[in-house]
């Protein structure tokens, strides 16, 4: 059974990491986001992750010695536009992380790097060994009391509805999706110009 089609600006899927610092980032921009998880909030892989971020913040290190690093462990499967995009934006990340209340562990005041396989530098940032955990643990709470965040536990995603499939003008998009409400056994309709 279908219920009334559920109206956002932007709907994200999966609420790990990266869909609970999408959402976020979304909402803290004024949109309306549908955070979908397939099992409740405090579930996934991410609290699982235990090392840390790496990013060259030291003085000692570079961006391009962290790409010639990544590029040597990736062993020839690294693409090297999309490997040099993210590397250069580690230190941004881990700044928007503490600035949301993650506790990095600091060393004489500084964050603790530290050295890890396939790294010639210490550039891994870290909470002690629970890094995915202590970061979810900073940023579920404001996931679930953000306004704009409409978050959607025990949903499973079914399909994608394309702009191709309702015949809409103008190039192929993604326009919203289906999803199983587990606990009911009704699936649901999001639309939202962002998927």
């Amino acid at each position: 059974m279908m219920e009334a089609v559920k109206s956002f600006e932007a709907i994200v899927v999966g609420s790990g990491l990266a869909g609970g610092v999408t959402a976020l980032e979304l909402a803290d921009h004024g949109l309306r986001v549908a955070l979908i998880t397939k099992r409740s909030l405090e579930d996934g892989a991410s609290p699982r992750a235990q090392g840390g971020i790496a990013a060259a913040l030291s003085s000692l290190d570079s961006i391009d010695t962290h790409v010639q690093d990544t590029l040597i462990a990736g062993a020839g499967l690294c693409d090297l536009e999309a490997t040099h995009f993210i590397l250069e934006r580690g230190e941004m990340a881990i700044h928007w992380l503490t600035r949301r209340g993650v506790r990095f562990t600091r060393e004489n005041g500084a964050l603790h790097l530290t050295r890890e396989g396939g790294h010639s530098q210490r550039r891994v940032a870290h909470v002690a060994d629970a890094t995915g955990a202590a970061i979810q643990n900073t940023l579920h709470p404001q996931l679930r009391q953000h306004p704009r965040i409409h978050l959607f536990e025990q949903h499973m995603l079914v399909d994608l509805i394309t702009s191709e499939r309702l015949a809409l003008p103008g190039p192929r998009r993604c326009v919203g999706l289906y999803a199983l409400e587990e606990t009911s056994g009704e699936v649901h309709a999001f639309t939202a110009p962002h998927t």
